[in-house]
């Protein structure tokens, strides 16, 4: 320590290996793009609806009560929890890499050497005490504590536990994503098994009617009015609409199970309001303005951690380059006997300090640098990706719920004239004025279109739900 001229050997050797760490030709890094359009088309309304609370928007308590159960018990959001608790084990193992390694050490052992070894010989000239030989077979003893610590001179420490804390809040966003998915596939379910609850019940009411239908014609075939093709025909249309219901009630019991499923419950029946699926009023929804999905939206927040991540993960993998210097230091007692072990006489200390940088053969850490670079383009990718699908997902859904609530409108007109035309075509039918294919034609028009308007109904309600999914709401 008294020799000062280590000192200038030190600084050169320090200058000599940051300067060597430098020497790497940097990657091409791509900048995000953040920016979004204005407003949605010609909608320039910054009301957003997915400030309403989930339960105030779906204001149905069967529903309600569906989804509480789900958020309680689905598996895949318990998952989820279990790699958000990872992600944060994570962040205190990052933290402690930049502190200090204290270990506490205890130790005993014997030793014996040949005497015609070098130790051996050695032994046999020294004693410790006056008339003594050295103590053969020689035993140790020690107690002793010892730290190890890596100064984070370039901040690559520090760095790594910014980008797992990045990542923590990624898989916190990531599991807000999947509750606002849980909450609306949910929703969507829901409304499709009320939807076919109407379409059996139609069914069943036409099969009434052409049953109704099936005995006059039998009548008039009796009374010479009619031939048997008649008779064959009203029966197909009839066992055709008995079979559609076979169809329908597997779907309910299909849908009905997919929703215990993402509930965690075994299959049971599902409580449903149906009677009133076609008085259900569907209110207009706010869009608001393309800069709040950049704040509601889980998926765009969870990328936007991930990049910054991927962006940190960067500039660890470059202070590789670069020195690292480690400190290690030492304290303990060691003696042969134990009843000297507590003596100032056997106390032992060390200090020591590590400078190191490759210089040769470092092609495993710039294939670990290049690699960052290569995630961090794909990390800025995948975030305006993910931007731009948000806006876009909004933007279809405006659609939908414009051209649906237009398309719902006109098919209910077209269901009021097919009804007319039933009642019409059987009079003449019944008159003999009109031909019994025309009333079999009309009859299944008019089944198609309610059926069609139940299915379009239930769209506008999928709509509904996928918008607020789009906007970003459900899982705050």
């Amino acid at each position: 320590m008294k020799n000062k001229s280590i000192y200038p050997l030190i600084g050169v050797a320090w200058i000599v290996l940051s300067v060597w760490g430098c020497k790497i030709t940097e990657p091409a890094v791509r900048t995000e793009n953040k920016t979004v359009p204005a407003s949605y088309a010609h909608s320039g309304d910054t009301l957003n609806s997915t400030r309403l609370n989930w339960r105030d928007y779906f204001a149905d308590e069967n529903l309600i009560s569906l989804i509480d159960t789900a958020l309680k018990n689905n598996q895949e959001l318990h998952i989820t929890l279990q790699e958000i608790s990872i992600s944060q084990n994570e962040i205190r193992a990052r933290k402690g890499e930049y502190l200090p390694f204290v270990h506490f050490r205890a130790g005993a052992g014997v030793e014996k050497a040949g005497r015609y070894t070098r130790d051996g010989a050695v032994e046999r000239q020294l004693d410790i005490r006056p008339g003594r030989e050295f103590p053969d077979p020689l035993t140790d003893f020690g107690l002793g504590a010892y730290a190890t610590w890596e100064v984070d001179i370039w901040k690559k420490l520090r760095n790594a536990k910014k980008s797992a804390i990045a990542r923590y809040l990624a898989s916190i966003e990531g599991k807000n994503f999947m509750v606002t998915n849980l909450i609306a596939e949910i929703a969507d379910a829901y409304y499709e098994l009320m939807a076919l609850d109407n379409t059996l019940n139609i069914l069943e009411q036409n099969s009434q009617i052409q049953s109704n239908a099936l005995r006059v014609v039998q009548m008039q075939k009796n009374a010479a009015k009619v031939t048997q093709l008649a008779v064959n025909r009203f029966e197909a249309q009839l066992l055709n609409t008995q079979n559609l219901q076979f169809e329908v009630k597997q779907k309910i019991v299909e849908t009905e199970n997919r929703i215990n499923f993402l509930t965690a419950r075994f299959p049971r029946p599902i409580p449903r309001a149906s009677v009133s699926f076609d008085t259900m009023n569907i209110d207009s929804i706010q869009a608001g303005v393309p800069a709040q999905l950049l704040v509601n939206r889980p998926d765009i927040r969870q990328a936007e951690y991930e990049l910054a991540a991927a962006k940190l993960d960067v500039k660890v993998a470059r202070a590789n380059f670069y020195p690292s210097l480690g400190i290690s230091a030492g304290v303990s007692f060691q003696a042969f006997n134990p009843v000297f072990l507590v003596r100032p006489e056997s106390i032992l200390y060390n200090l020591a300090g590590d400078l190191i940088a490759p210089l040769i053969n470092r092609n495993a850490i710039k294939a670990t640098y290049y690699s960052a670079n290569a995630q961090q383009v794909q990390a800025a990718y995948n975030y305006e990706k993910t931007i731009l699908n948000a806006y876009v997902d909004v933007l279809n859904q405006l659609s939908r719920m414009a051209n649906f609530e237009k398309s719902y409108q006109t098919k209910q007109r077209e269901v009021e004239l097919l009804r007319q035309s039933v009642t019409i075509a059987s009079s003449l039918f019944n008159s003999a004025r009109a031909d019994y294919g025309e009333v079999l034609l009309t009859q299944r028009e008019a089944l198609e279109s309610r059926m069609d308007l139940i299915e379009i109904k239930m769209k506008r309600l999928n709509a509904k739900v996928n918008m607020y999914r789009a906007l970003g709401g459900g899982w705050n």
